[in-house]
């Protein structure tokens, strides 16, 4: 009797084990494809002689970001590839250093600036490009942009406001 048992036990795991589903096999992690990021700078050539539009649109790969607006942003602040300048691309920080912060919230995104923003008289700064660059997304219809001391001309409505730092 006990010789029978074993090799019905051991035919009842093998059938167990054969209909057992199988472990997928492990797979390498993928990562997220990277974004193409249109990112604007000041064409140095068009503004120094007044033809408009002033800035000329570059791309630029990133890793996946979960802001597409806000990675925008950081490239901008970034600036332009030394291949980039060399075709006379630039940006017009107007004194300010990047952005603490991005929110977009009922199609207004608001943009938080860092360093002493000052138009030096001019009427094109950095304002022009933070325009240009955020006003390609869908979500945003007005933008907002604060000072470093968080402040800005019209903080309220649904309209576009600058800081008055970045006025003429």
């Amino acid at each position: 009797m006990g010789r029978i048992i074993f090799p019905i036990l051991a035919l009842a795991l093998a059938i167990i084990a054969c209909c057992s589903p199988c472990t997928p096999p492990l797979t390498e992690a993928v990562s997220p494809a990277p974004a193409i990021l249109p990112v604007y700078f000041t064409d140095m050539a068009r503004y120094q002689v007044g033809t408009e539009p002033y800035e000329t649109q570059v791309t630029r790969s990133v890793p996946a970001p979960a802001s597409l607006p806000e990675a925008t942003l950081t490239q901008l602040f970034l600036g332009p590839t030394e291949a980039e300048k060399a075709q006379g691309l630039a940006v017009v920080l107007s004194g300010t250093t990047g952005f603490s912060k991005l929110t977009i919230e009922n199609g207004i995104a608001r943009v938080y600036l860092t360093g002493t923003c000052t138009s030096q008289g001019s009427t094109y700064t950095i304002a022009n490009l933070i325009f240009a660059n955020l006003k390609q997304f869908p979500e945003i219809e007005w933008i907002k942009i604060y000072d470093q001391n968080g402040e800005t001309e019209t903080p309220e409505g649904q309209s576009s406001s600058i800081p008055f730092c970045l006025e003429p």
